[in-house]
């Protein structure tokens, strides 16, 4: 068991004006019953809001989960605000529904995963748990 200090600490929100908040939910619980402390910011986030609250609570992950189509402007925005924040520590996640090529691309400018609509919960929390040990303490 790890101590309040070790766990994974993640910051999950909807941003834009996608609605359906259900897989997120279930993400959320997936990744609480694996140990770690999660934050979920509700719907209709904006990326300022996001990042602020990740830099506020000191997670170590952010997941944004987007169905809406708009990946493509959230997260290039969601980087800047990151890099302007000095929170290029965090690892920056997305889930939901993009296309293939555009998860090539996402992940080229510093998504450090896509996680699809079909991915298994336990597949989540193990790209979770890898993701931060690759990386290192913060």
């Amino acid at each position: 068991m790890t101590s309040e200090d070790d766990k994974i600490r993640v910051l999950i929100a909807k941003v834009g004006l996608d609605g359906h908040d259900r897989g997120v939910k279930i993400v959320a619980r997936c990744l609480r019953d694996a140990g770690m402390d999660v934050i979920y910011t509700g719907l209709h986030r904006t990326p300022d809001e996001v990042v602020s609250a990740a830099v506020q609570e000191d997670v170590d992950v952010i997941g944004i989960s987007l169905l809406s189509g708009a990946h493509m402007t959230i997260f290039p925005r969601v980087i800047e605000l990151m890099r302007d924040a000095d929170a290029e520590d965090i690892l920056l996640l997305g889930g939901g529904v993009m296309p293939d090529e555009d998860v090539v691309e996402l992940k080229a400018m510093g998504v450090a995963e896509i996680l699809l609509q079909d991915t298994p919960p336990a597949e989540i929390v193990a790209t979770v748990k890898r993701l931060v040990e690759e990386r290192g303490p913060r």
